[in-house]
C-alpha cells in the first residue's frame, strides 16, 4: 500500500477494510476529460489526506480498546471520549462508501466504468482475506485465552468472517473484527445497491443525491425492529444497523461527481464549519444521546441516535478533504508519519488487540487496573513494526497479485 495513484477502481484498501490502508481514489475515471466533468472531478483523482485520516482513525480505534482494558472508561468525563473513540469506525466505514462508490457515481453521469462485479470482488479479496487469516491463525493457536477456547466453530465462524451471526464465537485478540464482518458484509451488498440505482443515471442522475439521503435516514430505524436473533447475537451489529454510516461516504461520491451540486461542495469543503460540526457531533455522541457507558446495551433509540451521530461525525471529517479547494495541503493529514499510518492501517486494525492481549501478562500489568498511558505506548510501539511487516509481506504482495491477475482493465462499451 503506497500513496502513489492507482487507476484501478475495484483496488482501492480499506477497513474496515475497517479498513479501514491507502485512501485511492480512481484515477481512471475520475481523471476522464468528458465533457461536462466537472473541475472537482477532473482534478482531484487521488486525495493524500484520506490516507492520513485512515491513520489516525486506525489508532482511535486503538486508543478506545486500551482505554477499557485498562478501566480508563471509568474516568469521569474522559474516560467516556476515550470511549467514544470507537467513532473512528464510523469514518473507516465513510471512507469505504466513498471509495468503492465513487466509480459508480461517476459512470452514472456519463464519466467513466465502473469495475465488474468479478473484478471488484477478486481485489476486495485479495485485500482483505489473506492478512485476516493470518491474524485469524496467529490468535487462535498463539494467544492462551483464545486457543483454550477455539473449537471448530470458533475457527470456522472467525475466517469466515461470521462471528457476528454465531452466538461465541468473538474471541480474545479478535472482537474488534465484527466491524470487518460488517464491512465485508457491505462489500456483497454494494454491487446490489448500484443494480438498485442503475436507473438514476444521465438526466436522472439528480435524484441520486436525495435517495442516498434517504436510504441512510430509513435505516436508522433498524434498531427498532425486533429481530429474531439467537442467544448472545444482537441485531445491532449487523449491517444494516450502520448503513447511515456508509451513506455518509456514499454521499460525497456522489456530491462530488454532481456538477448540479457546485453551492452544496462549496458549503461542505469548509474545513473549520465541517469539522466544528464534526467535534460537536462527536461531543454528543460521548454523552448518554449515544449510548450509556460501558459495555451495557443502549436503548434503540440511543442506538439510532449514535448511528445518526456517526454518520455526521464521518460525513463531515472528509467533507472538506473531497470538496475542499484543490489546493488545499492539509499538511499535518499529508505529513509522512501520517501517511505512514494510514499505509499500516489495516495491518494496526487487525493486529492492535493481539498485540494488547500479550502486554498484560509480559510487562505484569494487571488489566482494568490503570496504567493506561504505558499500556498505549506499549501496545503502538509493538503494533507498528508488525502493521509495517503485514503490510510490506502480505498485504501488498497480495494486491499485487490481483493486479497481475486481472492486467490492465480495458475500457467497456
Amino acid at each position: 500500500m503506497t500513496t502513489t495513484p492507482t487507476t484501478e477502481p475495484g483496488d482501492q484498501p480499506d477497513i474496515g477494510s475497517t479498513e479501514p490502508a491507502a485512501a485511492v481514489a480512481p484515477a481512471a475515471v475520475m481523471g476522464s476529460s468528458v465533457p461536462g466533468t466537472t473541475a472537482a472531478a477532473r482534478q482531484r483523482s487521488f486525495f493524500p489526506a484520506l490516507e492520513g485520516m485512515r491513520g489516525l482513525a486506525a489508532l482511535g480505534v486503538l486508543i478506545t480498546h486500551v482505554a477499557f482494558q485498562t478501566g480508563a472508561t471509568a474516568i469521569p468525563f474522559l474516560g467516556r471520549l476515550l470511549e467514544r473513540f470507537d467513532m473512528a469506525v464510523a469514518v473507516f466505514f465513510a471512507l469505504s462508501g466513498f471509495l468503492l462508490w465513487r466509480p459508480h457515481a461517476s459512470a452514472a453521469r456519463g464519466l467513466g466504468d465502473a469495475p465488474t462485479v468479478g473484478y471488484y470482488l477478486r481485489h476486495r479479496v485479495a485485500r482483505i482475506v489473506p492478512a485476516y487469516w493470518i491474524v485469524v491463525c496467529a490468535v487462535l493457536i498463539l494467544v492462551p485465552a483464545a486457543a483454550g477456547t477455539a473449537g471448530v466453530q470458533v475457527w470456522l465462524s472467525n475466517l469466515l468472517l461470521l462471528q457476528i451471526f454465531i452466538p461465541l464465537t468473538l474471541t480474545d485478540g479478535l472482537t474488534q473484527m465484527w466491524s470487518l464482518s460488517v464491512e465485508v458484509a457491505f462489500y456483497l451488498v454494494l454491487p446490489l445497491l448500484a443494480w438498485l440505482l442503475h436507473g438514476l443515471r444521465g438526466r436522472a442522475a439528480a435524484a441520486r443525491v436525495p435517495a442516498v439521503l434517504a436510504l441512510g435516514l430509513a435505516f436508522l430505524s433498524w434498531n427498532f425492529i425486533p429481530v429474531p436473533t439467537p442467544g448472545g447475537i444482537h441485531a445491532d451489529n449487523w449491517l444494516p444497523a450502520y448503513i447511515p454510516w456508509f451513506a455518509g461516504g456514499i454521499l460525497l461520491a456522489e456530491l462530488i461527481c454532481d456538477e448540479r451540486r457546485a453551492k452544496w461542495r462549496r458549503i461542505l469543503g469548509k474545513q473549520r464549519l465541517m469539522w466544528t460540526i464534526a467535534g460537536v457531533a462527536f461531543a454528543f455522541s460521548a454523552t448518554d444521546l449515544g449510548g450509556v457507558a460501558g459495555l451495557t446495551r443502549a436503548e434503540p433509540w440511543q442506538y439510532a441516535a449514535k448511528m445518526g451521530l456517526g454518520a455526521v461525525i464521518g460525513f463531515a471529517l472528509l467533507a472538506p478533504l473531497v470538496l475542499g479547494p484543490a489546493d488545499k495541503t492539509h499538511r499535518w493529514l499529508t505529513s509522512a508519519p501520517a501517511a505512514t499510518a494510514g499505509r499500516w492501517s489495516y495491518g494496526i486494525f487487525i493486529w492492535h488487540l493481539a498485540v494488547l492481549s500479550v502486554i498484560f501478562p509480559v510487562f505484569g500489568i494487571l488489566p482494568f487496573h490503570g496504567d493506561f498511558v504505558k499500556v498505549l505506548l506499549l501496545t503502538v510501539a509493538f503494533t507498528l513494526p508488525i502493521a509495517a511487516a503485514s503490510h510490506a509481506l502480505v498485504e501488498e504482495p497480495s494486491r499485487q497479485w490481483a493486479r497481475r491477475f486481472d492486467g490492465p482493465r480495458p475500457p467497456r462499451g
